[in-house]
């Protein structure tokens, strides 16, 4: 004789205080990602999965959270998903139809993307790698998707440059060269500073998809270093590479300020309610810390930043609801 198994999760829990953030963490899937003539993008993505719960409830359905993105996931396998960030805003507005006690369903997801380029001195193929970041959140009012990537490259201290360039000068004047030709000599050949891998992130945040090619965002998040470093290197692209940063030093805030700048110039066509998140922490090469700057605002108070608007004027909030 069949019978009914008690459904525990929805009984009442013995403290009644409700969480904003329940769900599995380190799904990993296969992705597969259709495009216009070209070969699909295929990902070894991890996936976390949350929804919030109301105080009266003691648990949720974990298994229906497993159940929504093996559903979507073979959505995309099979070619219906055209972009990274969709997956994760499918699979959020199905969290939030399946479970009728869930208001807020969020839906996160990494990989990592490889792209081809040639080295920059010897022209040699190679490949480059790049942690995609696609998360979604939607609630009954609407779903916000966000599409991003973290990349590694190199940075050099402008601090200890300016030492090094300080100590360069000092020993010419001692050798009786001229002033104008230190300067010359300078100019030309940048000086030694502390040099270290770099990590730049930045994400795009929109209501629905956003309106961004991911390949423009790896290359934006790239130029904002001192130098893209690469795979694979011969001694001339050694060279370039070290002469790249050193003459084009940067303080984590440079870089973060970089990742502005270009987030400005190549989408100027987004809305200006659209949330922007941007991030560089540095493996310090003679330190035992690391360093790290960032800002997330919405794209139209930058614009205004980038205008002089706020000149002096220290950013806080949150950028979704104060327009910080």
């Amino acid at each position: 004789m069949s019978h009914q198994l008690p459904d525990v999760q929805a009984s009442r829990p013995d403290v009644a205080v409700g969480l904003s953030q329940v769900g599995v963490t380190d799904v990993e899937k296969l992705v597969k990602i259709e495009r216009d003539d070209e070969r699909p993008w295929i990902f070894m993505a991890e996936f976390s999965v949350f929804v919030d719960l109301p105080s009266g409830r003691k648990g949720i359905d974990m298994s229906r959270n497993m159940e929504v993105i093996d559903e979507v996931l073979e959505a995309a396998v099979s070619g219906d998903t055209s972009r990274i960030e969709n997956v994760c805003g499918d699979a959020a507005e199905l969290l939030i139809a399946k479970h009728d006690y869930t208001s807020v369903a969020e839906v996160e997801m990494t990989a990592e993307f490889v792209t081809h380029e040639d080295t920059p001195a010897s022209n040699r193929p190679t490949q480059s790698t790049a942690t995609v970041i696609a998360s979604a959140t939607a609630t009954e009012e609407g779903t916000r998707e966000e599409i991003g990537a973290e990349v590694t490259g190199m940075t050099v201290c402008p601090c200890s440059q300016g030492m090094s360039e300080a100590r360069a000068r000092e020993h010419l004047r001692d050798l009786e060269v001229d002033d104008e030709t230190i300067e010359a000599f300078l100019d030309e050949v940048p000086q030694p500073g502390h040099s270290q891998r770099g990590h730049a992130t930045l994400t795009v945040e929109d209501d629905g998809s956003p309106e961004v090619d991911l390949f423009d965002i790896i290359d934006i998040a790239r130029d904002s270093m001192s130098a893209r470093i690469y795979n694979y290197a011969k001694r001339p692209d050694e060279d370039h590479m070290t002469y790249s940063a050193h003459s084009d030093a940067k303080f984590v805030e440079d870089c973060v300020r970089s990742l502005a700048e270009q987030t400005v110039d190549q989408f100027d066509h987004l809305d200006d309610d659209v949330v922007v998140h941007m991030r560089q922490s540095n493996d310090e090469s003679i330190h035992q810390h690391n360093a790290h700057a960032e800002r997330e605002v919405r794209l139209g108070r930058l614009r205004e930043e980038m205008a002089g608007v706020y000149e002096g004027v220290t950013p806080d909030g949150d950028p979704r609801t104060n327009g910080h």
